[in-house]
């Protein structure tokens, strides 16, 4: 009878497992094709010199690059970008993407 029950435990578990690679080869193939997207509009939105710029950046500081680049798609998937990003428009974005960051607020109680 154990044997049975022992039988059960391992096919449901099994089955888990299947379930949980399944899940995560979906996430993955969801996650690639949107990167896939996320660089044909970088291509159509940027001009050669700032993509170059972007993907350095992406080599130095991978999650300012990731952040710049997710904004920027957004704007273009809402229609708010007109012509094609140049470098000079590119460090600009970057420089108010800084300082942003670096401002700190100072609260006293």
């Amino acid at each position: 009878m154990e044997d049975v029950e022992e039988i059960r435990r391992r096919k449901l578990l099994e089955l888990q497992r299947r379930a949980e690679l399944e899940e995560l080869k979906r996430q993955e193939e969801l996650k690639r094709q949107y990167e896939e997207q996320k660089k044909a509009i970088l291509k159509t939105i940027l001009e050669p010199e700032a993509r170059e710029r972007l993907t350095r950046l992406k080599l130095a500081h991978p999650e300012i690059a990731e952040a710049i680049e997710n904004q920027l798609v957004a704007l273009a998937q809402a229609g708010k970008i007109q012509s094609k990003i140049t470098d000079e428009m590119l460090v600009e974005i970057l420089k108010r993407a800084q300082a942003k960051k670096r401002e700190t607020r100072i609260i006293r109680k």
